[in-house]
């Protein structure tokens, strides 16, 4: 296997493990009409790694995964505690402050560590050059303890969104997905950077959502679509030499379209 070739296949091995979780977290997000609570944990999963950089601890390593969990912990804590009951400020307007702070914290440290636009291009953009094997494989063992956490309380997740009145300690579930939620996007941001990370959670459960109200077939939907997209987009990147990110972003959002035009065509047949 030639080296292009083996770390193509590593690229996509990593993006089909990424997808399952991504998907269904973002059937939850979608339906609980939560839509930018990821972006907000993405950004301030970078600011917690711009955080570290300034700290002196180095890019994409341990410790800077390390400070961006406790940055992503803490707006977990505020997403869940601010809850504004009040209709005239509607929940997704906090999230959407909750972003604009952690953006604006992001571009401040950004000009004042040194490489400055550099690191905020990374978390933006991510670096695919990172990836291998053994990151593969700690992403692999970290979301199967994931998805078997979320699949022994399916029952309290599920019930956030189909009916939360019901579920009893609503708070502290909440909490415990916006923290998993956190988990992942800390995994995927130095790699996929914060607006790829959003996509890979967003674009195939948005798909998955126009064909499907249930959870597996949903999920399987959404998995196989954003497969598909990002192998289209990765081909693209090393076909034409464009950037990984942007490739993939653009690849999903494309996919999204067809899915838009091909559920309008259903409903108007049926």
């Amino acid at each position: 296997m030639t080296g292009s070739l083996g770390f193509f296949v590593v690229q996509m091995t990593l993006i089909a493990v990424v997808l399952v979780l991504h998907t269904y977290m973002g059937l939850h997000i979608i339906r609980r009409t939560i839509i930018f609570c990821d972006l907000v944990l993405a950004q301030q999963a970078a600011l917690g790694a711009l955080v570290g950089i300034a700290l002196g601890v180095r890019y994409a390593t341990g410790g800077s995964y390390g400070v961006s969990l406790i940055t992503v912990l803490i707006g977990s804590v505020f997403l869940t505690v601010i809850k504004p009951r009040n209709r005239l400020i509607p929940r997704e307007a906090v999230i959407g402050i909750m972003f604009a702070l952690a953006l604006v914290a992001s571009l401040l440290l950004g000009d004042k560590i040194s490489g400055r636009g550099a690191y905020v291009t990374k978390t933006l953009a991510g670096s695919m050059l990172w990836v291998n094997w053994k990151l593969v494989w700690i992403t692999v063992v970290v979301y199967l303890l994931l998805i078997a956490f979320h699949f022994w309380f399916r029952d309290r997740f599920i019930g956030l969104s189909e009916n939360p009145d019901a579920v009893k300690n609503q708070r502290l579930w909440d909490f415990l997905f916006f923290a998993t939620q956190g988990i992942i996007t800390v995994m995927v941001v130095p790699i996929a950077g914060v607006l790829l990370a959003y996509s890979f959670l967003m674009i195939p459960a948005a798909i998955a959502g126009l064909f499907s109200k249930g959870w597996i077939r949903a999920v399987i939907i959404g998995w196989t679509v954003g497969l598909v997209a990002c192998l289209v987009g990765l081909v693209a990147s090393y076909h034409w030499n464009l950037p990984y990110g942007p490739s993939l972003v653009l690849s999903l959002g494309l996919f999204f379209l067809v899915a838009v035009v091909l559920r309008s065509v259903r409903t108007r047949a049926a």
